[in-house]
């Protein structure tokens, strides 16, 4: 009896119809783009801000002064040469006791003839104001000084739903189905994104990030599964990279959307609506005929081949309705099926280092731009665009020297760039953003040859289940990222950098244990992979074998 990719091959392997829904499911990768990024705006720190005073304000009103002449009279300087503002604590002084007698011009003197410096301080507690265009979440929520961790929260809280969602999201693709699994992630993605715009408090709006994190992550897995398994494995690289690309250019209509929307709810619903729209696949994607197969729902399997070969302008012959179908019977899956035989857990253990790596070094090259960049929009529209030659370059290599290298040397470079870009002295800022560049290419093309390579290394009963599981391990980096960057900035900028440089580093020795996976079938048993890993294992001691007849 013929095998599904035998009638595959029959039906088209990409033609018209998968081309359709190709397209159609990459849109995905646009809208979790924009969630995946947005902090670097929602959360952009404003460049004045200060201590709010009631008392102090009752003054500013006498007096007349502008808010620049309030904050020069009444704000404290951090140093003697008034350089630096301070932005956390207010002079403990009773303003009101001397309100009929306070000078305008130099209100300090009024109190005591002391220098600025000598005068006490307090903490802020009327809140701050904010010299800002653009609104955001931390002048919405009051995330500065000993609140400024909440800012992090936030971004982890997005990872924290990312990472439950491929655990629980990714169980119920291969149980229940992906197309089904997706509709309801894209609506609820969609709900809990125009919740967290409108939310009443910090707390229901981490709440509300931590779920379109959750719904989101299925979107996209579940997207790139069904993708997947509708093309034969010669057009695998090809819709693995592309779909990427997707994600690349959600990130560079990201800066666009926050330059022309004010306000960080705004920005909110104009990446959260779009969700909504992916409601309408229910009448234009079907659902995946390889996770039907597997769980024996022949019928409904051939009725979408068939509908596959006449969009594609092909016929199925009748013999090819007698379609193997697995003896097995159907078990669900299971964590431990990951690590049940040697080579399912060597590649279980690689992948999740290799998901981890990727995302703590990605995301925290992007954050980084909001603490170093001199132009925000520009720079990360640019540092987006890099992304692109990325995909050329493994389209060009991974069908000519295999998986595994291109994935080596993508973390091996990365990690160097990060290494002397964090050693390369601020007056040769060229050659810093350079290598910075160059990183953030390197590690782009890691993330993306893990997403297929991730996929062609499980069978199709555990696949969906299985590149969710690892890239949960991302989803932890990503929890991990804003508080390693932003905390351990606060010590030395470039920190961040040398463990990011020593993690590719390692990344890139590791993935060349998982066996290659250029022009192999998808596996649909874990035996497949198995005899994979055997049947490479031999060919390479026959090479390393000398002929000596």
């Amino acid at each position: 009896m013929p095998t599904f990719d035998e009638v595959l091959k029959e039906a088209g392997e990409f033609g018209c119809y998968q081309k359709r829904v190709f397209i159609l499911l990459c849109l995905t990768g646009i809208t979790f783009a924009f969630s995946f990024v947005v902090i670097v705006f929602q959360g952009q720190l404003p460049d004045n801000y200060w201590c709010r005073n009631s008392e102090v304000a009752e003054v500013s009103k006498l007096c007349g002064w502008s808010s620049h002449e309030e904050r020069n009279y009444t704000v404290p300087w951090l140093n003697a040469q008034r350089t630096e503002e301070s932005h956390c604590n207010i002079y403990d002084l009773n303003w009101n006791s001397s309100l009929s007698s306070i000078s305008c011009v130099d209100p300090l003197s009024t109190f005591i003839n002391l220098s600025q410096e000598q005068l006490p301080l307090k903490s802020c507690q009327d809140g701050w104001i904010f010299d800002e265009h653009h609104s955001t979440i931390i002048s919405q929520y009051n995330l500065v000084c000993s609140d400024s961790w909440k800012l992090d929260l936030t971004q982890a809280a997005l990872n924290l739903g990312f990472l439950v969602g491929a655990v629980i999201l990714g169980y119920a693709a291969d149980r229940y189905g992906r197309k089904i699994t997706y509709l309801i992630c894209a609506f609820g993605a969609g709900l809990s994104g125009v919740i967290a715009a409108i939310a009443p408090n910090f707390y229901v709006f981490v709440f509300f990030r931590f779920l379109q994190g959750f719904f989101g992550k299925g979107t996209w897995m579940t997207c790139y599964v069904i993708v997947t398994e509708l093309v034969g494995s010669k057009q695998r690289r090809i819709v693995g990279i592309v779909v990427q690309m997707f994600f690349t250019l959600g990130v560079m209509i990201v800066p666009g959307i926050a330059y022309l929307i004010p306000t960080w709810q705004g920005i909110q619903l104009a990446i959260s609506l779009p969700n909504f729209l992916f409601l309408l696949y229910y009448w234009l994607i079907p659902e995946s005929p390889r996770w039907l197969l597997m769980r024996k729902k022949k019928e409904k399997a051939m009725k979408i081949m068939t509908d596959i070969a006449r969009h594609n302008g092909n016929y199925l012959n009748p013999n090819y309705s007698q379609i193997s179908v697995s003896d097995e019977e159907v078990v669900n899956p299971r964590c431990m099926d990951l690590v049940r035989t040697p080579q399912i857990r060597k590649c279980t253990l690689v992948l999740m280092f290799a998901w981890f790596t990727s995302a703590i070094i990605y995301q925290g090259l992007v954050m980084r731009l909001g603490i170093v960049s001199g132009s925000l929009y520009m720079d990360f529209f640019i540092s987006a665009m890099v992304e692109l030659p990325g995909a050329v370059i493994i389209l060009l290599t991974i069908d000519r020297i295999g998986r595994r290298l291109p994935f080596a040397l993508s973390n091996i470079v990365a990690g160097v760039a990060c290494l002397i870009t964090a050693v390369i002295p601020e007056d040769t800022l060229w050659l810093k953003i350079t290598l910075a560049t160059l990183g953030r290419l390197g590690i782009t093309m890691a993330f993306e040859i893990v997403y297929f390579m991730n996929t062609e290394l499980y069978p199709t009963s555990l696949r969906n289940f299985g590149v969710s599981i690892c890239s949960g391990m991302c989803d932890l980096g990503g929890i991990i990222a804003p508080f390693l960057l932003y905390r351990l900035a606060a010590l030395w900028v470039e920190l961040p950098l040398l463990i990011f440089g020593i993690l590719a580093l390692i990344c890139g020795g590791l993935v060349m244990l998982l066996p290659e996976t250029m022009g192999i079938p998808l596996p649909e048993t874990i035996d497949d992979i198995e005899n994979l890993a055997r049947k490479q294992r031999s060919t390479k001691k026959k090479k390393d074998t000398p002929n000596f007849i």
